[in-house]
């Protein structure tokens, strides 16, 4: 196998010759010398590359141009110049690939805006590899933990006949001719389509989760999921991906305890494991990055009763663009000034009222509020949303019938709470707020490698 860059860097000089392939980010020539700076993704700086006029072709290779990719042979020497600890004296250099000046990323900087129009080309810049190698490795600890803590992996479906947030956004799923469906009582006849009835994909894998913690006890999903909701913002995309967990026998208490386990486990790990590309994210994205992230997985997260919260945002005396009222559901001001001014870190909020939260969760015996929960963190409010869900049939079937659920297409939900039916609990955690969070992006398009948006869906 060849060799990556970042794998010859951490060999150190007076390695033996090497031979690494990679692609130019730039060139600087003079007239018996060439400095290229190479890479191949495995780190954020690459490398230089030093070629003198010994090296065969060195004219053609003075020209290459950014973007090229190259074979190099050489050397791997201390630096004399300040930037870097080490370079390669190139011995050869084979062009592989050629790249003229209408390649697209010929100068080191371009607005976010811009290199999303080229998101087929954006993960060759530093950001991108540093926002890329950091989401791969994050995806890798999520296994790692679960698998660390005994939980099943499950892949749940991606068509689906249930919504499990009961709102109706999902993408429909047809073979049915768009053009000419067939009509049943002036609508189309699902019962003709492929499935034989309506089908999307999901908008969650809780539901199917459910009926194997229910077997298992300890079960998590991690997996693409999709919502048709004409949203806008830099926090919401069509298909994105949940990270969501169920255990059998826990309660809403049991819930956050996992919860907070996983966010500190998961902090660390981008400290201790990614630490080339933190740096670069607290230098460049955001300053003080590592610093807030470091506090959060030190920090005991403080919990408080949704009702409390709404009181001490009320007493706060600040006036906020959204009203601030018991029942109504937290806005991410509300829910920034309470981590950032009233506690100070990460906190959790319980007990949210039943009117503003999924037919599934447990209804509290003061009949006004649910076992819910969502972990806030500072900068960016909600970050795991969750629940003990509920599992006395006769409550969940009232619930439904007061939601205006139909309970027939969940015939098999509600069987799992006719046979050993338990307290369980679980939670949701969205992939790509987790990269946000940890990295410091802005804006959810630059934290998954290809986009989906109202109007946007290329390759």
């Amino acid at each position: 196998m060849r060799k990556r860059i970042k794998e010859i860097i951490e060999q150190g000089v007076g390695t033996a010759p090497c031979s690494f392939s990679g692609w130019v980010r730039s060139v600087r020539s003079a007239k018996e010398i060439c400095f290229i700076i190479l890479n191949d993704g495995s780190n954020v700086d690459g490398i230089q590359v030093v070629a003198d006029s010994t090296v065969p072709d060195f004219t053609q290779i003075c020209r290459v141009g950014t973007g090229a990719a190259l074979t190099v042979s050489g050397t791997l020497v201390e630096s004399p110049a300040s930037g870097q600890k080490m370079e390669l004296m190139a011995r050869t250099i084979e062009i592989i690939g050629h790249s003229d000046a209408s390649y697209p990323l010929q100068k080191k900087r371009h607005t976010f805006e811009y290199l999303r129009t080229i998101s087929h080309l954006r993960p060759r810049t530093n950001t991108f590899g540093a926002v890329f190698r950091l989401r791969s490795r994050l995806a890798q600890a999520i296994h790692r933990f679960f698998s660390e803590h005994n939980f099943l992996y499950v892949n749940t479906p991606l068509i689906t006949a249930s919504d499990c947030e009961g709102a109706g956004e999902l993408f429909r799923v047809t073979t049915l001719d768009a053009a000419d469906p067939p009509i049943l009582a002036g609508k189309p006849d699902f019962n003709q389509d492929f499935f034989g009835q309506k089908t999307g994909l999901t908008v969650s894998g809780q539901l199917e989760g459910e009926l194997f913690a229910l077997a298992f006890g300890d079960i998590y999903t991690f997996g693409p999921t999709f919502r048709a909701e004409n949203s806008n913002t830099a926090r919401h995309a069509s298909e994105f991906w949940m990270i969501e967990p169920e255990m059998a026998f826990a309660t809403l208490a049991d819930n956050a305890d996992l919860a907070e386990e996983f966010i500190k486990y998961l902090c660390r790990f981008a400290l201790d494991e990614c630490g080339d590309e933190m740096a670069f994210f607290d230098k460049h994205i955001e300053n003080g990055l590592c610093e807030r992230i470091a506090k959060v997985a030190e920090a005991d997260f403080a919990r408080m009763e949704y009702s409390e919260a709404i009181e001490r945002l009320q007493d706060s005396g600040v006036t906020f663009a959204y009203p601030v009222e018991w029942g109504l559901d937290l806005q991410t001001e509300h829910e920034r000034y309470i981590t950032e001014q009233i506690v100070g870190g990460p906190t959790f909020i319980l007990n949210y009222p039943k009117d503003i939260k999924a037919f599934y969760m447990r209804q509290n015996n003061d009949g006004r509020t649910v076992a819910a929960m969502d972990l806030l963190v500072p900068k960016i409010g909600e970050i795991i949303g969750g629940s003990q869900r509920e599992e006395r049939l006769d409550r969940l079937e009232s619930r439904m019938v007061e939601m205006g659920i139909a309970q027939d297409s969940l015939w098999w939900y509600l069987d799992s709470r006719r046979w050993g039916s338990c307290p369980h609990a679980g939670f949701g955690l969205g992939f790509e707020r987790l990269v946000m969070y940890l990295s410091g992006m802005e804006n959810i398009r630059d934290v998954i490698p290809f986009p989906r948006t109202p109007r946007h869906c290329e390759f």
